[in-house]
């Protein structure tokens, strides 16, 4: 779109013994939302990753208040795990977060 970004998507394979679980973090361009383009790019991308790299789970931690991300998660057979009551300290204000994963 006129050269600006329009989705990113990564995969942080962690260490230790979390070795085979990752995380996955990604950003969708606002004009792009509620058009199922990330629950599809987060399903393909998981199932790519899953083939490619030794782990067993990859999960994601987006805020509660962050509707579109979770259901982008849901819909690409994320399940919730748990609410982090205040995990966050951003800007001078404490979040909740979410806990998501998908299980090989």
């Amino acid at each position: 779109m006129n050269g600006e970004a329009v989705e990113s998507i990564a995969l942080f394979i962690k260490n230790d013994v979390y070795c085979r679980s990752a995380e996955i973090v990604y950003w969708l361009g606002e004009p792009f939302w509620s058009r199922g383009i990330m629950s599809e790019a987060i399903k393909q991308f998981c199932q790519t990753a899953f083939k490619q790299y030794n782990i067993v789970r990859i999960f994601a931690e987006p805020y509660a208040y962050n509707i579109g991300s979770r259901k982008a998660l849901e819909k690409a057979g994320f399940v919730l795990e748990g609410i982090m009551k205040k995990g966050v300290y951003k800007d001078g204000k404490f979040f909740d977060y979410c806990m998501y994963a998908l299980v090989k």
